[in-house]
């Protein structure tokens, strides 16, 4: 066991946290809340680099079995790219993988899919995404809709479903594979999906982008981020979703939660906050 990845064990099944790294937000890009707050709120929260998303993947092993969910941002637009350096520390290569689950397809989860040179880095694995997700980025009308930037997005995201169109697969029903079932979280992408693994010991919901900087979206759910394709509809899914997981006391993986990645959601006087699971 390596002791740099934070993991739980889900009775037969592990997860481990995987970093690929970091990319820095503007906080001028969060609606609802000023710079000021927004920097008071990660100094209370001790982070070192205030702007700083940290980028998670989540490693799940299961009966021989190596499934990613997510995988970086591979280096794209200079964000990221450890996530193959990681998995070595682990013992594993690239083509170890045999599936990745996309909670979407935006490039700090899609983009350590390809390599620089656009080839496929994960030869073996079946790549799965949920319908919904596959159909947006496939509709000619929302792409001429779209600004440059979600246009860059949509053709890196086109770009890889065709380099793994032979191993691709759309999710359009709960259960993935044995004891893991997609949540739709639609709002922030079209088809933004969530993972519930279901372990003999306990449940973990891996839970995509329902945040970006979790202390300052968590202590104030309102605040938006520009990334999100409908920010109400994202609004409206994060607050039901920190309802969930924290009456059902569930612990959550966040491609955003810092290196740790585990954590559980409690309520506090003016919204929430999360308590880091080592």
């Amino acid at each position: 066991m390596n002791n740099e990845f934070s993991n739980k064990e889900l009775g037969s099944i592990l997860v481990t946290a995987i970093s690929d790294g970091y990319l820095d937000v503007n906080f001028d890009l969060l609606a609802n809340i000023d710079f000021a707050e927004c920097e008071r709120i990660q100094r209370n929260a001790h982070q070192k680099k205030l702007n700083a998303v940290h980028i998670n993947t989540f490693l799940v092993q299961k009966q021989g079995m190596n499934i990613l969910i997510d995988a970086g941002a591979g280096g794209v637009k200079g964000w990221g790219g450890e996530l193959v350096n990681n998995l070595t520390k682990l013992g594993l290569k690239a083509t170890d993988i045999d599936a990745i689950l996309l909670t979407h397809a935006h490039p700090d989860h899609i983009g350590g899919l390809l390599t620089s040179k656009g080839e496929v880095v994960f030869p073996n694995a079946n790549l799965l995404i949920s319908e919904d997700e596959y159909n947006y980025l496939q509709d000619e009308k929302s792409f001429i809709a779209a600004s440059e930037r979600v246009k860059n997005n949509i053709i890196l995201a086109r770009n890889v479903c065709q380099q793994y169109q032979d191993n691709l697969s759309l999710i359009n029903k709960s259960e993935v594979f044995p004891n893991i079932f997609s949540i739709p979280l639609s709002g922030h992408t079209p088809g933004h999906t969530g993972y519930k693994i279901v372990g003999s010991k306990q449940s973990l919901l891996i839970w995509g982008d329902i945040v970006h900087f979790p202390y300052i979206q968590l202590l104030k759910p309102n605040v938006s981020i520009a990334f999100d394709y409908d920010p109400k509809l994202a609004t409206e899914t994060r607050s039901q979703v920190l309802k969930m997981v924290c009456r059902d006391n569930m612990l959550v993986g966040g491609m955003h939660f810092g290196p740790k990645g585990f954590g559980y959601i409690k309520k506090n006087r003016t919204g929430y906050e999360i308590v880091i699971d080592d």
